[in-house]
């Protein structure tokens, strides 16, 4: 019989990369919800909210308040929405290519929430007033001293957080994980996976069978 046993399973093996699923249908849903509650959202903000005309939810910490920006977060770039536009059809084109052959769960997360949150500004630019490509972004959240932003804006900040954090800690699009803590996985893999050492019979031990052992002795 063979003692050969089959190689174990490691996700940081470039040979075995390919028995992770790919991703993309995970991060095209988690953008389309995206997408969908942002879209909600802004309409349901133009339709009961007055420029000026703040609702407030806690006091002047927390409140609803209709502001239409035509620059990038925080209102910089006022004057380049036309700009801010193809670099938000710039990020849709990427994160699409990436997802191709996306095979982490988190980085499908991370950019999904990228993605969603780009095309919901990005629909903005296009079709609100004042016109294609000029169109202005529709904010509505106000908390205490931040800006106002959107379900959008929320989406982009925190999946480009994810991903600082993925690469930060080594762990790759494809699946697999580099830097320490990835030696420290394969060492920890390679010491369960050895199987536990015989323990050898020591020279000095007596035997059944020889003379002198503890076994059966040989007549006189």
């Amino acid at each position: 019989m063979s003692d050969d046993r089959p190689p174990e399973d490691n996700p940081s093996d470039p040979a075995q990369q390919t028995t992770q699923p790919l991703r993309l249908r995970t991060l095209l849903i988690i953008a389309a919800v995206l997408f969908c509650l942002d879209l909600l959202t802004k309409t349901i903000a133009v339709a009961n909210l007055e420029p000026g005309e703040p609702v407030y939810l806690v006091g002047d910490f927390a409140r609803f308040t209709l502001v239409r920006n035509p620059g990038a977060a925080f209102s910089m770039a006022t004057g380049m929405t036309w700009l801010l536009t193809l670099v938000a059809a710039a990020v849709v084109i990427g994160v699409i290519r990436i997802g191709r052959t996306l095979r982490s769960l988190w980085w499908a997360i991370g950019l999904g929430m990228v993605l969603g949150g780009a095309l919901g500004n990005l629909i903005d630019r296009l079709f609100r007033a004042p016109g294609p490509l000029q169109g202005h972004v529709v904010d509505f959240v106000a908390i205490g001293w931040w800006p106002v932003f959107n379900v959008a804006d929320s989406a982009i900040v925190c999946g480009a957080i994810l991903l600082v954090v993925l690469t930060v800690f080594g762990f790759e699009p494809d699946g697999t994980r580099t830097g320490h803590g990835a030696a420290d996985e394969e060492q920890a893999s390679t010491a369960q996976a050895e199987p536990p050492a015989e323990t050898e019979t020591t020279k000095d031990e007596p035997k059944k069978n020889e003379p002198g052992g503890t076994g059966e002795e040989n007549a006189a």
